[in-house]
């Protein structure tokens, strides 16, 4: 049976893939932002400037993320969110690579690699959940 949008949007039971199985599920560019960190360059995903109202999912294994409702245009060229859908549904941590320190964001389900986390978004929060469109997928909602 076919899971509902509730029960998508919540926490599910943890991935675990080698990753051979996860070079065989994604594309190369996914796999090179979701697996090896990677950015997708500015103003080059497809999300980036979406308007369709639905629920954002990881690429890798589905998890719900974020909701069309917390997303805003932050002029940075990537889909930016102020909130998730749920605090356990990404994990961040502290990222010191490429000579910076920024806080990554991770899928808390697969543990893919989404994006990073400012503290310059709007209110209510003040955050901004910079992802990479190569991260996600959009789940459109249906029309009434």
């Amino acid at each position: 049976m076919p899971e509902t949008r509730e029960e998508r949007d919540g926490v599910s039971e943890k991935v675990s893939k080698s990753e051979s199985e996860w070079k065989e599920k994604l594309t190369p560019e996914q796999y090179r932002v979701l697996r090896e960190q990677g950015t997708e360059p500015a103003f080059s995903g497809a999300l980036w400037d979406s308007k369709t109202t639905g629920t954002y999912h990881c690429a890798a294994c589905e998890q719900a993320l974020f909701r069309s409702e917390k997303k805003f245009e932050s002029q940075s060229g990537w889909p930016s969110f102020y909130q998730p859908i749920g605090e356990a549904n990404v994990v961040t941590e502290p990222d010191r690579s490429r000579g910076m320190v920024r806080t990554e964001v991770t899928c808390a389900r697969c543990g893919s690699h989404l994006g990073h986390v400012f503290e310059d978004g709007p209110p209510p929060t003040g955050l901004r959940y910079c992802m990479n469109s190569l991260a996600m997928t959009l789940d459109a909602d249906d029309a009434d």
